[in-house]
């Protein structure tokens, strides 16, 4: 494989020392981008955009084009490819997201359900990842990724998006042996999904735990982070010569950083909502950060944008272990012109940390 030409990346979040922070964007390559807006119509929707490896590309290069200070790539993807793997049977409504045709509300559901081989069921995934990699030629490392167990059962218990997560938190309370089952053949299918990411050439992979701040303490100990840490237990740690750094992401998750800490992984995302200096001072050495601007920042003037980066920066303070990112994904109604300022202020602001 090619030589990185940019590993900062991968670099701070072992904790190694770095010239700037890196900066990514969760949901770079998206619909605030006009390309990609482009690119979705030729493909004709959403899943045919995912389940085709040259469009997957295409559209996962288009923010570094655009972009030249993005230190990551992001495999363009969905996290419910494994559920739709499993027979659920995913489809997109307009205006309403993903909804399935099938939802999982017995025992007996999830005993039927199977473990996804990641290279017959998903190796629409697999030959996305190893085309990326190639076009990429090592100008920036590529990062792979899943939705969480607990995040993809909410979605599979109630059908699509909830608010409430009505169905998933009474089968919880109710059947929590079922839950657990289903819990545990998810971190099954997304330990093997990741590997799988992995040995196709991803040189970094992310966990989303979108709906793990859902949860109540006790609950997110015993099904969400539990399972998390199973996956990390069993993922492959290094591959081509260099160790495959992993991100732990719980959305809300702020309360219980020291427990993800222990986790196992190398670095936890961080929404908004966290002050990421008192963050690093709750967890220490022990991972690196990464986060964590209000994606709504980004509407506001970019000389805003600038000082909400510098004030950023500044908590973190000094030293590598940060990777700059905002604390969900880039809305689509984004000016790119907004976008491109963030970046650039995270590099030209970011220098005087690190020495």
């Amino acid at each position: 494989m090619t030589a990185l030409k940019n590993d900062r990346f991968l670099r701070a979040l072992l904790k190694q020392p770095v010239d700037v922070t890196p900066v990514w964007m969760m949901r770079q390559a998206g619909r605030y981008l006009p390309e990609y807006r482009a690119s979705r119509a030729k493909a004709g929707d959403f899943m045919s955009l995912c389940m085709n490896p040259e469009f997957a590309c295409e559209v996962t290069m288009q923010p570094l084009d655009r972009y030249p200070q993005l230190d990551a790539a992001i495999l363009f993807s969905d996290i419910l490819t494994i559920p739709d793997a499993m027979g659920q049977g995913l489809y997109f409504e307009t205006g309403e997201g993903p909804r399935f045709k099938k939802v999982v509300s017995t025992m007996a559901d999830i005993e039927a359900l199977p473990i996804p081989d990641p290279h017959k069921d998903l190796g629409y995934v697999m030959d996305a990842v190893s085309t990326i990699r190639r076009e990429l030629n090592g100008r920036v490392p590529l990062i792979g990724f899943s939705g969480s167990p607990w995040t993809l059962a909410t979605y599979m218990v109630e059908g699509g998006s909830s608010k409430d997560y009505r169905k998933t938190k009474t089968m919880l309370y109710d059947n929590p042996q079922a839950l657990h089952l289903l819990l545990d053949k998810l971190a099954q299918s997304v330990t093997s999904y990741l590997n799988g990411q992995i040995m196709a050439g991803a040189q970094a992979v992310q966990i989303f735990d979108s709906w793990g701040g859902n949860l109540s303490a006790a609950a997110y100990q015993e099904f969400s982070l539990a399972y998390m840490r199973k996956i990390v237990s069993g993922l492959i740690r290094e591959h081509e010569g260099r160790k495959v750094p992993v991100i732990l992401f719980t959305k809300g998750g702020g309360l219980w950083l020291e427990s993800i800490a222990d986790a196992g992984a190398d670095a936890l995302g961080l929404d908004w909502t966290c002050d990421i200096g008192n963050a690093r001072a709750r967890v220490g050495n022990k991972v690196a950060l990464q986060g964590n601007m209000d994606p709504t920042v980004l509407y506001a003037k970019p000389e805003a944008i600038r000082t909400e980066v510098g004030r950023i920066l500044a908590s973190y303070g000094k030293g590598s272990g940060h990777v700059f990112n905002l604390g969900h994904g880039i809305t689509p109604e984004v000016d790119p012109e907004h976008a491109g300022a963030f970046l650039r202020a995270v590099h030209e602001l970011s220098a005087q940390y690190h020495e």
